[in-house]
């Protein structure tokens, strides 16, 4: 996405409704501050990736809570992974 427009934020956010869509930026973005990372890839200011996040459709109000859960989750899962993987390594090495 070359360019981000509200217009497309406000397609995903739907109903035309900006106040909508400020209150799931702003959302999204006490979730980054409090170490969310971003789920598209950029090197924009951090209002600019959350906008980009809503117009992909990564965000939207029926996931935003749910999103730090879904993290967590998924570095609990590569934590098992990288544990398990160290125990065959040392079962190797015996």
């Amino acid at each position: 996405m070359a360019r981000i427009t509200v217009e497309d934020c406000l397609e995903q956010v739907g109903d035309n409704n900006r106040f909508a869509l400020v209150h799931l930026a702003v959302e999204r973005i006490r979730q980054h501050r409090k170490g969310e990372p971003f789920m598209v890839d950029g090197k924009n200011k951090e209002i600019v990736m959350t906008l980009r996040e809503i117009a992909s459709g990564d965000v939207t109000f029926e996931n935003i809570n749910d999103l730090p859960a879904e993290r967590r989750a998924r570095e609990a899962a590569e934590r098992e992974e990288a544990e398990a993987e160290e125990a065959v390594a040392e079962v190797e090495e015996e």
